[in-house]
């Protein structure tokens, strides 16, 4: 069943995905938008996950001051030309990034920027907050590893979910992923820093 030109027009402008990618997606999943949508974001993490042994060199480091001028925003994003990192969608790419840092203010870009030793303390707070439970050891492990999945949330910048989804579906590891898959180049958030008046450094 080929899929009707206004559901591609509509798969297109909510993913940015091309013409035959959302046909694809369309009839993958019997033009059921969602469906379509979900399966055109797996495509593109799939397709991010090819390109992750590629040196990203180039970027932009883009900024956002928030409303009142007391908080700021610098964040750095690579890709592999120039020519991505002065397309529009990449700037929003960065924009958007940077928006994320001043409202969910992570700590880290990604889990694997968490040092051993923060790690291993998160999950002694956890263990003492359950010493008294008397359940198996390893119900409690599996508690402590879940708590933990919590904390990247919150902490990862790339776990975080992203503000401008108020599903709370799309992470922005996904977004990162997604702007991979579209730009053909790989993408990587580099490194932010948060700025807030009379906040200590």
């Amino acid at each position: 069943m080929a899929a009707s030109a206004q559901l591609v027009k509509e798969l297109r402008d909510r993913t940015g995905a091309g013409v035959m990618d959302c046909k694809e997606a369309l009839n993958a999943s019997n033009d059921d938008l969602e469906t379509a949508v979900e399966y055109l974001r797996k495509k593109g993490i799939a397709s991010a996950a090819k390109k992750a042994h590629r040196e990203a060199k180039e970027g932009v480091v883009g900024s956002y001051i928030h409303a009142g001028a007391k908080l700021g925003v610098i964040v750095e994003v690579n890709c592999e030309s120039d020519f991505v990192a002065r397309t529009d969608a990449f700037q929003g790419l960065v924009k958007d990034l940077a928006m994320q840092v001043a409202a969910a203010n992570p700590t880290y870009v990604a889990r694997e920027d968490i040092p051993g030793d923060v790690l291993e303390k998160e999950r002694e707070i956890t263990r003492a907050q359950m010493a008294d439970q008397k359940k198996p050891q390893q119900v409690l492990d599996k508690i402590v590893e879940g708590k933990l999945e919590k904390f990247f949330t919150e902490a990862c910048l790339l776990e975080q979910p992203f503000i401008k989804d108020s599903t709370g579906k799309t992470k922005v590891k996904d977004l990162v992923a997604t702007a991979t898959a579209k730009t053909g180049e790989r993408v990587v958030v580099k490194r932010f820093a948060r700025f807030q008046v009379g906040e200590a450094s």
